[in-house]
């Protein structure tokens, strides 16, 4: 691997990375909703992807580097296509808006820190094994195939949990209840464990030699943290907890491995 070549690449996917959260800040601060940002997020992978297989070329290897690319390229344009979908046609969300709504200072300043910077940033670090994939040199082997497989289920398992939540959510006779079909009666996060296999299958992509597996094995752990423990499942299903009936969907459904639904306990009083 070309450390040098890297160390500018990484110089470069961080300046497209905070490029894509300005110009996304700009239009927010314009259309006065900040929700658009999470559009944002899958953007600024692909522009890190697409920067890197620019500047990789003659260094790493063109099977991987095309990959790694492809792969990164196609989960960050569906998922903000599903986002911008979704979202269309709403306002602020719920959750910038309370956070807007307790910022010290200029709010909007305010969420350039601490949504928009911190954003960006973190798709840098999240972004490292597709950056190192792309300079290794080693051919195509089995931890590749095995990670593109990784990729591939994650995908697919995502895909099919938003497609079946939006046409639950499409029938108006579903208002106010819980999605608690197919894939969302095994795991209460379908999309955030695809997201989670996503990810580790993309590392599993740059670990051609122990050093670079090593150096970036920060960044699925650092996913899934988010996904678990960060912005992801404990905010929503904070959000989620006082809804009529979501105890005792939260009862009988993982809360993020998949496996099959509990059985509902029925207590029988004693005579």
């Amino acid at each position: 691997m070309n450390a040098s070549a890297l160390a500018v690449n990484l110089a470069a996917s961080a300046g497209a990375a905070l490029t894509v959260m300005l110009v996304t800040f700009a239009i927010a601060s314009v259309k006065g909703v900040h929700r658009i940002v999470d559009i944002a997020w899958g953007v600024a992978f692909t522009a890190v992807a697409v920067v890197t297989w620019a500047l990789s070329a003659g260094y790493g290897d063109d099977g991987r580097r095309l990959a790694v690319t492809l792969a990164t390229s196609l989960w960050g344009l569906r998922l903000a296509f599903h986002i911008a979908r979704r979202g269309r046609g709403h306002g602020e969300d719920p959750r910038y808006a309370k956070m807007l709504a307790r910022a010290s200072g200029h709010p909007a300043l305010y969420a350039l820190r601490t949504v928009y910077l911190l954003q960006g940033s973190l798709v840098w670090l999240v972004s490292l094994p597709v950056q190192a994939a792309a300079y290794l040199p080693e051919g195509p082997d089995a931890l590749l195939t095995l990670g593109l497989g990784l990729w591939a289920a994650g995908l697919a398992f995502e895909t099919v949990g938003d497609h079946q939540l939006a046409r639950f959510k499409s029938d108006p006779a579903n208002r106010g209840r819980i999605m608690d079909r197919g894939l969302w009666s095994w795991t209460r996060h379908p999309n955030y464990f695809g997201d989670f296999l996503v990810w580790w299958g993309l590392y599993l992509c740059a670990c051609a030699n122990w050093q670079t597996a090593v150096i970036v094995l920060v960044s699925p752990l650092v996913m899934s943290a988010l996904l678990i423990w960060g912005s992801g499942k404990r905010l929503l299903e904070a959000h989620m907890a006082h809804r009529p009936g979501y105890a005792a969907y939260a009862a009988r459904t993982s809360g993020f491995l998949p496996r099959p639904p509990r059985r509902p306990v029925h207590r029988t009083e004693a005579r």
